[in-house]
């Protein structure tokens, strides 16, 4: 099972190619995540896709030291965070690297790529 959608493919087409993307309205200029068929700005149709420095902010953050479910056990503790990314969209996503759980709110980041269990490429960050 793909995470993909009619409105997503391209996002994770770019992903498995190891490159950040975000939707930009041809009209109003706005930049918006998660992908949509429309501008959540001004509700037009004309989107384009555009390559993202892959830089951002943590703006929160929290640390899961239960897991939700068994398939994780193997993964706590680890690092869930609000990124405000450069471009403008946050993304809620998981940190990775060996000081993750160091993080603090305004730590810089940097997205990587890992493969989800569903074969998807997904962005996560590391701190920088």
């Amino acid at each position: 099972m793909t995470l993909a959608n009619g409105d997503s493919q391209e996002y994770f087409a770019a992903a498995k190619e190891g490159r950040l993307t975000f939707q930009k309205c041809n009209r109003c200029d706005a930049v918006q995540f998660p992908p949509r068929h429309h501008c959540t700005t001004c509700w037009e149709a004309d989107l384009a896709w555009i390559d993202s420095t892959g830089k951002g902010k943590v703006e929160t953050f929290t640390i899961v030291r239960r897991a939700p479910l068994p398939a994780y056990a193997d993964k706590v503790p680890y690092v869930i965070a609000a990124i405000n990314v450069a471009e403008g969209p946050r993304m809620i996503t998981t940190l990775v690297g060996e000081d993750a759980l160091d993080v603090q709110i305004g730590d810089s980041v940097a997205v990587t790529f890992e493969q989800g269990k569903d074969g998807d490429t997904l962005p996560v960050f590391q701190r920088t």
